[in-house]
């Protein structure tokens, strides 16, 4: 609905209800003054949801949660000053993991700028680089051409925000007195002359195009089937599977798949993407890489020809040692324009999803049955059960070793974790991997979590859908993006270290506009665990005080300040019966204390020794 009550209120309700129009279906606002006829367009909007929240930091994380859960743009407002440069941080993370924000900024008009007039800093390209694109409107005005001018240019941000590659677009909006909806008799005759069905025609929700439409055969020829003729000749391949957070979760792991069984490569799996969670659907999953390359004799017989890398590379520092030192030739799969190799190795970006890359070939193998490096045919060219055929023995006898030690790793894991009884951080993980309830969504934070998921997590049918903040791989905004995820979404998990919750307990005053549940398992050692495992903690001091940095953070009166409900776990039943079932509405935590030091022993101990001879 068009508010003709006065410049400002035409000006924001169009901004709204274009938005609207586009698809847009949340908005975050923040409270402020400046910022009040955005606020009252969009609390009037009733087929948008309209969530206040008084920090600007944590209100930009919710608000990447949610673009990150759903794949659709949500809108981020706040008023003038420093409250814009809160929202800094979020939007570092959306460009870099690519999740499609709105941000409107309001701001001063250009003649209370420079002049000390308060609550006005420079807010024009205050994020530098980091948006996809960024404007400053103009001055509101009731003139027919200058409503059509601020309607395309939403349009555009919506665009920009969504293609190429999803990110973050700013829009800083100056804006006069008044700024409450004063009547103004000359706007408001403007009402009957305005014809909404005419001047919005054409506008519906703009829709990316489905990345798996296949290329034109030209391209299919001379790009992908170049290099699918060097894989297919290749007897020591792999493909590598880092961070992923797919809206088709089905479709992409499915894609890997197809292409792992019609090669005939292992496919290593980092402990964020959802083909961990999908192991059905791949023969040769290995999740185990990282304890597999300790090994290293094994991790030379390993040595790969050609790597196909799909998206980002796994978090595992030894593989990307490994990579570094072997030097395969590698292809990266993904259709941003991002450079994805920060090892610098002898790479060759193919722009396109890993979902067109399969279709692609399959299209290939439909035209020309390929061969091997034996010069045979493969067969058959399309199977039922996947894309498979006749293999030199090379190839398989790379294949079974990689399989081998898979299942070798895999079974001294089990053994140790199911003989441990004590709490430890590692087996937290390992033990998540295997009794959520199915297709739950579980945020992990960053530094320690992150790596025992990546070291322990074990495949599964379960479906359950990792989200992680691993653009920037920062711990700000932890408690807020697990919210933003878990709202209006299936009863969620956040795990999660006392330091990343403790940066962010303002998230918790999310929780009366929160719809869902959240349960939050606190891995409570006091302290920044993931320095215990680096060169510096052998220098104390300062490494305790300056490192580390203890809290001593009483967890249970936290939760009381914000009527959270918290438990301390003991024991590992009561860990499992907990999580079986989840409560549906509102956040609880479960925190389990550790040992910083005993864990980082005892992976300092153990992760060598699992894939020992």
């Amino acid at each position: 609905m068009i508010d003709f009550r006065n410049t400002n209120t035409l000006w924001a309700s169009i901004l709204a209800d274009t938005l609207q129009r586009l698809g847009l279906t949340t908005a975050v606002i923040c409270p402020g003054s400046r910022s009040a006829p955005l606020t009252i367009a969009f609390a009037q909007n009733n087929q948008i949801e309209t969530i206040p929240i008084l920090d600007e930091r944590s209100a930009s994380f919710f608000a990447l949660g949610i673009a990150k859960k759903s794949g659709v743009p949500t809108a981020l407002i706040c008023t003038s000053g420093t409250a814009t440069a809160n929202f800094f941080p979020a939007i570092i993370e959306a460009r870099e993991s690519r999740i499609p924000l709105l941000i409107f900024t309001a701001d001063r008009p250009p003649e209370l700028r420079d002049c000390h007039a308060g609550q006005a800093i420079d807010q024009v390209k205050i994020y530098g680089n980091y948006p996809n694109w960024q404007a400053e409107l103009a001055i509101p005005s009731a003139e027919l051409g200058m409503l059509g001018y601020l309607r395309q240019t939403i349009v555009y941000a919506w665009e920009r925000s969504t293609f190429p590659t999803p990110g973050p677009v700013h829009l800083n909006i100056p804006l006069r007195d008044p700024l409450v909806p004063v009547p103004d008799i000359a706007v408001e005759a403007l009402e009957t002359e305005f014809n909404s069905e005419d001047f919005f025609a054409g506008i519906e929700p703009i829709v990316v195009a489905e990345t798996s439409t296949p290329p034109s055969p030209p391209l299919l020829r001379g790009g992908v089937g170049s290099a699918f003729r060097q894989w297919q000749e290749c007897e020591k391949g792999i493909i590598i599977a880092g961070v992923a957070q797919p809206q088709d979760a089905e479709k992409y792991c499915s894609a890997i798949a197809q292409i792992s069984q019609l090669l005939n490569w292992p496919v290593l799996a980092e402990g964020l993407s959802p083909l961990r969670n999908r192991a059905q659907l791949n023969p040769h999953l290995i999740s185990t890489y990282d304890l597999i390359l300790r090994n290293r004799e094994l991790a030379e017989k390993l040595r790969p020809e050609i790597a196909i890398q799909i998206g980002d590379l796994p978090t595992s520092k030894e593989l990307r040692n490994w990579l570094d030192k072997t030097q395969p030739k590698r292809y990266i799969i993904d259709p941003g324009h991002h450079n994805f190799d920060p090892l610098h190795g002898k790479t060759i970006h193919l722009r396109t999803s890993i979902e067109n890359l399969g279709t692609n070939l399959a299209t290939i193998l439909t035209l020309v049955p390929p061969l091997n490096k034996a010069g045979l045919t493969l067969v058959p060219p399309l199977s039922k059960g996947g894309l498979g055929g006749v293999l030199t023995s090379a190839t398989n006898e790379y294949l079974q070793l990689w399989n081998n030690a898979e299942t070798k790793v895999r079974q001294a894991i089990d053994r140790k974790m199911s003989s441990t009884n004590s709490i430890i951080e590692p087996k937290i993980s390992w033990l998540l991997s295997q009794i959520l309830p199915p297709a739950t969504p579980i945020f992990i934070s960053n530094s320690m979590p992150v790596r025992d998921v990546e070291f322990f997590w074990k495949p599964n049918n379960l479906e359950i859908k990792p989200f992680v903040n691993r653009g920037a791989n920062g711990i700000d905004g932890t408690l807020s993006t697990a919210l933003g995820v878990a709202h209006r979404n299936q009863s969620s998990i956040l795990l999660t270290g006392d330091l990343a919750l403790l940066h962010d307990t303002n998230g918790f005053l999310i929780k009366n506009k929160f719809v869902g549940h959240l349960t939050i398992v606190l891995i409570n050692n006091n302290g920044g665990g993931i320095f215990e495992m680096l060169p510096v903690a052998k220098f104390d001091p300062p490494f305790e005080e300056f490192f580390a940095t203890p809290q001593d953070i009483n967890f249970a009166q936290l939760c009381a300040t914000y009527g959270v409900e918290h438990e301390i776990i003991d024991d590992w039943e009561q860990f499992k019966q907990k999580l079986l079932v989840q409560p549906n509405s509102a956040i609880r935590v479960l925190e389990l204390l550790t040992n910083r030091r005993t864990d980082a022993k005892w992976r300092q101990d153990n992760l060598g020794k699992f894939a020992a001879d």
